[in-house]
């Protein structure tokens, strides 16, 4: 029984062997290419969207192997990965079989009249199931607009009103500018805020230019350090002299302190002397007083002195 269910299995594999998967016939015009490159490179340099995500130009899109492949000048599918392999037949196209889904965008940029954009691509891509369908035609060959978008309903395509494509985070707009040299009307990727995704190059000038625009800041904040540190040495320089002033003026108060105290000093021994000398004084005129027969009484006026001192002054001198 097993045998039997390993044969039903190997009797599903796909055989991927009988499918043309690509030609060597130049079929893009200048513009397309570079239209290509600008759908496609963006998204890998500048978007980011939380999920993987493949976008790829000029791949087949197998979504049915007894069906001929559709071809779209770019394509989107999110939710899958890109394989190792590349060169394996079966991982060299898109096929649903092997991604498990179809692509949610898929673009095509008009460059003639037979391309079948808006007839039998546009019945394919409805009936592989891509969500979005964009049709860019700059020259306004097969349609009044350059851009239209449809959004898949069901199996079939409705005209969408605005330029949005929510299941896939995405928008697009035209956008006039340089791309390459060449001044032109380019289709271009705008995330889900409403920004336009930048191109590798605008990606590597905008870094460039917040780079410089950082390291201009650091700079400034270097001279601004550079200045706080030389305004605060210069306040610790005036803080150091003010300190060492008012050290000197304390040891100048210190020393007229002390020579105040000296005057002070020497100021009190003559004091000393001076009382001692008159009271020398005294005493001899006491003592000359007493020889002449003066009375205690007249000699404790004349002196200044006690009468108790003059009479034990009488008792000296009389012994």
């Amino acid at each position: 029984m097993a045998e039997a269910l390993l044969k039903e299995i190997i009797a599903e594999e796909p055989d991927f062997s009988r499918i043309v998967t690509e030609d060597d016939e130049p079929v893009d015009n200048m513009f397309s290419e570079k239209q290509q490159r600008m759908l496609t490179e963006p998204l890998y340099s500048s978007w980011n969207p939380g999920r993987p995500f493949v976008a790829a130009a000029d791949v087949a899109i197998f979504y049915d192997l007894d069906e001929p492949a559709v071809v779209p000048d770019t394509f989107v599918s999110l939710d899958v990965e890109a394989p190792d392999d590349m060169w394996s037949k079966r991982n060299r196209s898109y096929f649903l079989s092997e991604f498990g889904k179809p692509p949610e965008i898929a673009v095509e940029i008009v460059s003639n009249t037979k391309g079948e954009e808006a007839g039998e691509k546009f019945r394919k891509y409805a009936q592989a199931g891509v969500r979005y369908y964009i049709i860019f035609d700059p020259q306004k060959l097969i349609q009044k607009d350059a851009l239209r978008i449809y959004e898949l309903f069901g199996r079939q395509y409705i005209p969408k009103v605005d330029r949005g494509l929510p299941k896939a985070g995405l928008s697009v707009t035209l956008w006039k500018g340089v791309f390459e040299e060449k001044h032109n009307t380019w289709l271009r990727w705008v995330d889900h805020e409403g920004k336009l995704i930048p191109l590798g190059r605008e990606q590597a000038k905008t870094e460039k230019k917040r780079a410089d625009k950082a390291e201009k800041q650091v700079e400034v904040v270097k001279k601004q350090v550079e200045v706080v540190k030389k305004r605060s040495e210069k306040q610790v320089e005036a803080v150091k002299k003010r300190a060492e002033k008012a050290e000197k003026q304390t040891e100048d108060v210190k020393k007229r302190a002390e020579k105040a105290e000296n005057r002070a000093e020497a100021e009190r021994k003559r004091a000393e002397k001076a009382e001692k000398q008159v009271e020398k004084q005294r005493i001899s005129t006491a003592r000359n007083l007493l020889s002449a027969g003066i009375s205690s009484e007249q000699i404790s006026q004349a002196t200044g002195m006690g009468l108790a001192e003059v009479e034990k002054l009488r008792e000296t001198d009389s012994s």
